[in-house]
C-alpha cells in the first residue's frame, strides 16, 4: 500500500512515536504522532504509516533534542551529555571546531557540537587563572591545535577574527574578566576599545559575537560594543533597571548558567547525583566532581542571581539555558555534562521561569540565536534529534530526567 511518505519498502524504514504529548521546542502541541524518516523528521501529527516500527509513547512527553549553551568539551562528554537527551553543545572554548570535529558529526552516539574556539583575551587573562599549577590534561591533542587569540589592543582582536572564522571556528567569543569573582582581582582584562574592534570586525563577516562576563560592569562593556549575547548573567550585585534595560534595547540574550554561579557560590551538586535517574549514568570521575564545586566567591548570593534572571525574562530577552559544565576534576566541581542541563532547567524554574519557557531556553530559543536552522523544534524537515521523557515536564520540570528514549539524527541510542 502507498502512503504519503513513499511506498511499503520505504513505510518499513519508518519510526513512529505514537500517543505521546508533543512539546514542539514553543509549547505543547494538539497532535500526537510524530514520524522519522531516516534522519529527518518526516510527519508531525496524523496517523502512523503502515509498516511503521511503533514507538508507543503513552504517558511520555516528546521534545526536541536538548541544547546546552555553554559547555567546554572533555573525553567522553560528548557521549555522557547524549546519554541524558542532550542531541548538541554549545562549547565556549575548546578544539572543536569544524576542522576537528569531522567524525563527532556523523557519529550518532556522541552529542553534535558546535565552538567558538578558543577566546580573545589577553596573555595571562581569564581562564588561565583557573588551572592548578602544574595541571596536565588527560587526554590526546586534537589533530589541528586551535588558533590562541591573545590580544591586547584594538589592532590585534580585530585581526584575529578573520582568522578563527577561517580556521573553523562557529562564533567568535571574548573573555571580560578582571578575575574578581574567580578570587584573583587584577587579572590583565580586555578593554573597551579593543572588544569594540574586536566585535566590529566580526559584525563585516556576519558572525554571531558572545562574551563570557560575570561581573554587572563587564557585562555593561559586552552591550556597549554590541555583542549578541554573553555566556553568563553577573553575579557580583542585584540587577538595576538600567542594566536590564541596556541588554534588552541591545537585543542580546543571556546564558545564565545558574549551575555555574551556585557552584562559584560554595554549592555543590550533592542532590543531583544522589538522584537515582542521575546516579546511574555517572561513572567515579564525573560523580565526584558533581559532588564538588568551585567555591571561589562564597559570598554570592543566589537570590539575587535568580531575581536578576526573573528579571530579564520579564523583560522579554532571551534566556538560554547552559551550564559551563568542563572537565572531570573537582576544581570544575559541581557540574557534569547531560545531567547539569537538567539541573539548569530547574534552577531556571526556581528563578520564575515557567516549565515552558525553560524548556523553550534549552530547544527553540537556543537553536534559533545560534542559528541553528535545523534543529531545536520539533517540525516536519527537520532533524529527528529527540528526547522521550516520562511524564509531564510542561508541568513538572524535573520529568526531564525521566529519559526513556533518545533520538539523534533518527538514530536511537542504544539502551
Amino acid at each position: 500500500m502507498l502512503n504519503k511518505l513513499g511506498n511499503e519498502a520505504d513505510a518499513m524504514a519508518l519510526t513512529a512515536i505514537t500517543n505521546a504529548q508533543i512539546f514542539d521546542g514553543e509549547k505543547a502541541v494538539g497532535v500526537r504522532t510524530v514520524v522519522i524518516d531516516g534522519g529527518r523528521i518526516a510527519q508531525v501529527g496524523g496517523d502512523a504509516p503502515e509498516g511503521s516500527e511503533i514507538v508507543d509513547g503513552s504517558g511520555a512527553t516528546l521534545l526536541p533534542g536538548l541544547i546546552d549553551a555553554h559547555v567546554h568539551s572533555a573525553p567522553g562528554s560528548l557521549t555522557l551529555a547524549l546519554r541524558f537527551g542532550v542531541t548538541t553543545e554549545l562549547e565556549m572554548q575548546g578544539m572543536n571546531t569544524r576542522e576537528n570535529r569531522g567524525a563527532i558529526t556523523d557519529d550518532d552516539t556522541q552529542a553534535d557540537v558546535r565552538s567558538s574556539g578558543f577566546a580573545i583575551t589577553p596573555p595571562g587573562g581569564h581562564p588561565s587563572e583557573l588551572m592548578p599549577e602544574g595541571f596536565r590534561p588527560k587526554w590526546d591533542l586534537p589533530p589541528v591545535m586551535p588558533l590562541m587569540p591573545f590580544s591586547t589592543t584594538p589592532e590585534e582582536a580585530a585581526a584575529f577574527v578573520p582568522q578563527l572564522l577561517a580556521r573553523g571556528s562557529d562564533f567568535i567569543k571574548f573573555m571580560i574578566d578582571d578575575g574578581s569573582v574567580e578570587g584573583h582581582p587584577g587579572l590583565p582584562v580586555l578593554d573597551k576599545a579593543t572588544v569594540r574592534a574586536g566585535v566590529a570586525e566580526a559584525k563585516k563577516y556576519g558572525a554571531l559575537t558572545v562574551a563570557h562576563a560575570l561581573t554587572l560592569e563587564a557585562t555593561r562593556t559586552a552591550a556597549e560594543a554590541g555583542i549578541d549575547g554573553v555566556t553568563h548573567v553577573f553575579m557580583d550585585q542585584p540587577h538595576t533597571a538600567e542594566i536590564i534595560n541596556l541588554i534588552k534595547d541591545a537585543g542580546m540574550f543571556v546564558i545564565p548558567c545558574v549551575t555555574l554561579n551556585a557552584s562559584m557560590m560554595g554549592i555543590t551538586g550533592s542532590e543531583l547525583a544522589d538522584d537515582p535517574r542521575v546516579a546511574a549514568r555517572l561513572d567515579a570521575d564525573w560523580d565526584r566532581t558533581l559532588r564538588s564545586s568551585f567555591n571561589r566567591y562564597p559570598q554570592g548570593k543566589l537570590h539575587d542571581v535568580y531575581d536578576t534572571v526573573r528579571a530579564l525574562d520579564a523583560a522579554g530577552v532571551d534566556v538560554l539555558a547552559g551550564t559551563d559544565v568542563s572537565i572531570p576534576e573537582t576544581f570544575f566541581g559541581g557540574l557534569a555534562h547531560g545531567a547539569s542541563l537538567h539541573h539548569e532547567l530547574q534552577y531556571l524554574v526556581a528563578a520564575g521561569l515557567t516549565p515552558a519557557r525553560a524548556l523553550r531556553a534549552a530547544t527553540a530559543t537556543t537553536a534559533r540565536r545560534f542559528r541553528l536552522s535545523d534543529r531545536g523544534r520539533i517540525a516536519e524537515g527537520l532533524r529527528a534529534d529527540l528526547l522521550l521523557v516520562d511524564g509531564d515536564p510542561t508541568s513538572n520540570i524535573s520529568d526531564t530526567l525521566n529519559t526513556r528514549a533518545v533520538w539523534r539524527r533518527g538514530t536511537r541510542l542504544a539502551a
